[in-house]
């Protein structure tokens, strides 16, 4: 068994542990397995990579690899720290980054170890003693957060040292101890409080659309970040003290560069250096006194909602709206659910369904419209083909299921026409996710047009339809939900992934072409809807 150099470290302290009354020999073992399975298990910051390994890549340690990606934004922070002297506001935004960076990696990435009811009924049945098990579990969030805490703090806390000499670095140092032990409270509290008012399965969707929003968080931060020196000047802003300020924990730890370093002894100053230092141990503090009730809750985190509502109403509806006969109604129905609900499904597509939200929207912040008036003289709305980027990525992502051992009852199913199978779960992606993200993305372009692009709208509405068919074609012929998401990632060739993108292009260059003309318009929508129509009935078998 691979033997960690942290825990090398560890023995230095053997006899402290066991004057704790802990089992040193089998707390160390338990930590050895536990850092071995963070290796394996595949970081959210890295999920949209392909997880597809060589045999000689098998070993490599993924925790440590997600390190590297923390690590390149723990660089921008650099900036923030070497700009100006103004501490209160550069530092403010330093731990804003910090704290939401660690909090967000907790629920999405280590939550299992937070909320691990299995390891404590098989290991506590053994002759392990609660104590041991306990500073395992302790000794491993700390090693895991403040591994993750130096990745994302280190560079800008060592440029620190140079920029701002020893004070600031110690004070720095300090407080991202404090933030630390801060951010690993509140989100223990955080669950606490979820599993005192809900169910398991609450706190499961809760943590699913952390991971979600992590990745894109992690996929267009840069971006932001970026973009942020083009309207922030540091160094002039004023602050102004009001109550509800007092609420907002990176204010409270950026306050002590300002009372120690600038000398600054407002009585606010003051206030939020001693939030800094209490809150955190005080949260320890209740932390502790709550551990039974947590334990408690934490029976509840595989139990399942008490009350069953009949959700499936509207879906009934719809489907009666757009399937032809009852086969095809009751795999649009099945489908629907699969994309609600099936977490693992979320995980992989939801976050390119919400960078296409998103992507058509920057690209206006990269044109720096400040009169949101020339707007309506431009073509700007052809933009909205970018937001067709989530096809191709849902469409792939269709094959696939986290509980892909039961398609088999797709080919056991007595139905003469297998082609309602592929129709109604297109029809399902169609409706759930491609037309409420193009709705979306439509009527925000419709506001900034001020409803005069209309027609625009529903050709590239027409396009998108043609599109996801021709997409959907190009797959070729596979059975829905029948393979895992780990074999089919990047299984599709470079060249059949770029001919698919470029197409997105193409619709777009015919849509300008057609509104060269003054009719052009209203030739096209019709036309585009009987080649749609014609398309579905031989393209969708």
């Amino acid at each position: 068994m691979k033997d960690f150099k942290i825990l090398k470290f560890l023995d230095l302290f053997k006899g402290l542990f066991e004057m704790l009354g802990v089992d040193y020999p089998v707390m160390r073992k338990i930590l050895n397995v536990k850092l071995i399975l963070d290796g394996r298990r595949t970081s959210t910051v890295l999920s949209n990579q392909n997880t597809k390994k060589k045999k000689e890549e098998e070993d490599k340690n993924n925790f440590i690899r997600s390190l590297g990606i923390y690590f390149l934004m723990g660089i921008f922070l650099i900036l923030y720290v070497l700009i100006g002297d103004n501490y209160l506001f550069q530092m403010s935004l330093v731990f804003s980054i910090i704290m939401f960076l660690l909090m967000t990696s907790l629920i999405a990435d280590f939550s299992s170890v937070l909320l691990d009811t299995k390891e404590k009924e098989i290991l506590l049945s053994r002759p392990v003693d609660s104590r041991t098990f306990n500073m395992a579990r302790i000794l491993h969030i700390f090693i895991y957060i403040s591994m993750i805490t130096f990745a994302i703090a280190g560079p800008s806390l060592i440029a620190s040292l140079f920029r701002h000499g020893l004070d600031f670095f110690l004070i720095y140092l300090c407080e991202i101890v404090l933030v630390t032990l801060f951010v690993i409270i509140l989100t223990a509290l955080i669950y606490l409080l979820v599993l005192r008012f809900f169910s398991g399965e609450k706190l499961k969707d809760l943590i699913n659309y952390v991971q979600i929003g992590l990745t894109i968080v992690m996929s267009l931060g840069y971006q932001i970040i970026v973009r942020i020196f083009n309207f922030v000047d540091i160094d002039n802003m004023e602050y102004k003290a009001s109550l509800w300020k007092y609420l907002v924990p990176p204010i409270w730890f950026s306050a002590p560069f300002e009372l120690i370093i600038n000398k600054n002894y407002n009585n606010y100053i003051i206030f939020y250096s001693i939030l800094a230092l209490i809150v955190p141990i005080l949260s320890i503090i209740i932390y502790v006194k709550l551990v039974p009730t947590f334990e408690r809750y934490l029976q509840k985190f595989d139990s399942a909602d008490g009350k069953t509502r009949d959700k499936n109403r509207f879906t009934i509806f719809l489907s009666k709206i757009v399937c032809k006969n009852k086969d095809e109604r009751a795999f649009f129905k099945f489908a629907t659910n699969m994309l609600r609900n099936e977490r693992t499904f979320k995980l992989k597509v939801y976050p390119s369904i919400g960078m296409s939200i998103i992507f058509p929207f920057l690209v206006v912040i990269s044109m720096n419209f400040r009169d949101l008036s020339n707007l309506i003289n431009t073509k700007f709305y052809l933009w909205i083909y970018t937001s067709f980027m989530m096809i191709p990525t849902v469409i792939w992502s269709l094959e696939c299921s986290g509980n892909f051992k039961g398609a088999w009852v797709f080919v056991t199913m007595p139905i003469r026409d297998k082609s309602v199978i592929n129709k109604g779960i297109l029809k399902a992606a169609i409706v759930n996710l491609f037309l409420p993200v193009y709705i979306f993305v439509a009527m925000v372009f419709l506001l900034l047009y001020k409803m005069q692009i209309i027609d625009q709208i529903l050709v590239a509405g027409t396009n998108m339809f043609l599109y996801t068919i021709v997409v959907f074609r190009m797959m070729g012929e596979f059975l829905p939900f029948s393979k895992a998401f780990e074999v089919t990632e990047n299984t599709t060739g470079g060249r059949k992934e770029f001919l698919i993108l470029l197409l997105i292009a193409g619709f777009a260059l015919i849509h300008y072409l057609i509104t060269m003309t003054s009719y052009g318009t209203y030739i096209y929508i019709p036309l585009a809807i009987i080649i749609s129509r014609f398309a579905w009935k031989k393209a969708i078998l």
